[in-house]
This record gives C-alpha cells, structure tokens and sequence, in this order.
C-alpha cells in the first residue's frame, strides 16, 4: 500500500518527538492512502507555518501488521468520537497502546467541541456530530510507535 504524509517541510526520517500529542488518534506520525488529502494538509501547514507544500511517499506492507497493536473505525461512530475525544481532550492523560490506528479524520475545530461538551452545553450526540470532518468521510493512519514506523519504507 502507497501511503502520503502532507507537510510543509520535507520528511528526511521520522521523529515521534515533533508530532503533537493531543490529535485525533494521539501521538503519531499521520498519513494517508490519498494523495490529495495529503496535498491539501500539506496546503493548510504552509499557511499556518510557513514553508512549502510537501509529500512524502511512504511503501507499507499491510503483511507486516502481524505482532502489531491495531485499532480500526471503518466509519464515524460512537466509539471513534470517545477516542478522538480521549485524545484531544488535553485535561486527561489518556495514552492508548495501540502501534496502528486507522479511522476518520475529526475537524480541526475540536477544541471548542470538547469544552461545550465538558461544560454540557452539548450532548454528546451533538458532539460527535460536530467534530465531524467537514469535506466528508476522509481516512487516516496514525503509526504510533517506533515499531509501527520501522515498517513504512521512503520511496
């Protein structure tokens, strides 16, 4: 399987360290299977940080998934909106054990999703529906762990 990472700096070698914990699916190196969901993150990232739209393509072989960790949302649901929640949520220290997560992407607007909820101005159906990615069903892969990454090969 061919997967794209979007940035606005080109991907020499992956570093956990500079990824951001409070994501959807927590700490990991995030990519793709579309090209042009990479090309449009890498597109948001240079307008926040500056830089140039880059993607990098990675080779993983789904055969190398046996003695990995992997958690899988083949859609939006109930249980993928309290993980995302789990995860961005930054007055928990919720931390999953997962090497792989693959699901949904939540928008980015979530911060103001999840202090409604905590302050129950939302239920949590109204939550789930607002965190909803606005340009529809869009997937991602979160490699979170060293294990994980040793598995993706630059090409």
């Amino acid at each position: 399987m061919i997967l794209y990472h979007g940035s606005n700096v080109a991907i020499e070698s992956i570093d956990l360290t500079k990824s951001k914990r409070y994501k959807d699916f927590g700490r990991a190196f995030y990519l793709s299977a579309d090209r042009e969901q990479a090309i449009k993150m890498a597109e948001a990232k240079t307008v926040q940080f500056g830089g140039e739209v880059c993607v990098t393509t990675f080779k993983f072989d789904e055969e190398c998934l046996e003695g990995l960790s992997v958690m899988t949302f083949p859609r939006y649901s109930r249980e993928w909106a309290e993980f995302v929640y789990n995860n961005r949520d930054e007055q928990q220290d919720f931390h999953h054990d997962y090497d792989i997560v693959y699901g949904p992407i939540a928008n980015d607007y979530i911060g103001l999703q999840i202090r409604d909820y905590r302050r129950q101005r939302l239920t949590f159906e109204q939550f789930m529906k607002n965190i909803l990615y606005h340009q529809g069903e869009t997937f991602q892969y979160a490699f979170c762990t060293e294990a994980a990454i040793a598995k993706l090969k630059k090409i």
